[in-house]
């Protein structure tokens, strides 16, 4: 963007992400944090592809845009996935998961 406009339009990517990651917390807070969880996650996915995908993100951009991507877009699917996985009621089944943390619980 030019450098005419504001400095929080210009950094609306990182703003964006923020926002999100901030619901996240708070819905965490609240006591939901499963569904926080996905929200954070969700928000790092979101910062992999906005990085990805705009030739511009202001201060999302930290490193190059190919460690950014692999950064953003793994924590992401972490956070994801940790969020599925999460006791009680998972709401999806690893097969091994439980022989893995009983093994390693022991």
């Amino acid at each position: 963007m030019p450098g005419a406009v504001s400095t929080p339009a210009r950094q609306w990517p990182m703003l964006s992400v923020l926002a999100a990651t901030a619901v996240g917390l708070l819905t965490t807070a609240l006591g939901q944090a499963r569904i926080g969880c996905l929200v954070i996650g969700v928000a790092l996915i979101a910062a992999s592809v906005l990085r990805r995908v705009l030739p511009s993100v202001g201060m999302l951009a930290v490193r190059s845009r190919f460690t950014d991507m692999i950064t953003y877009g793994l924590l992401g699917v972490a956070i994801t996935l940790l969020a599925l996985v999460m006791e009680p009621q998972p709401w999806l089944e690893v097969p091994f998961l439980e022989s893995a943390v009983r093994f390693t619980v022991r």
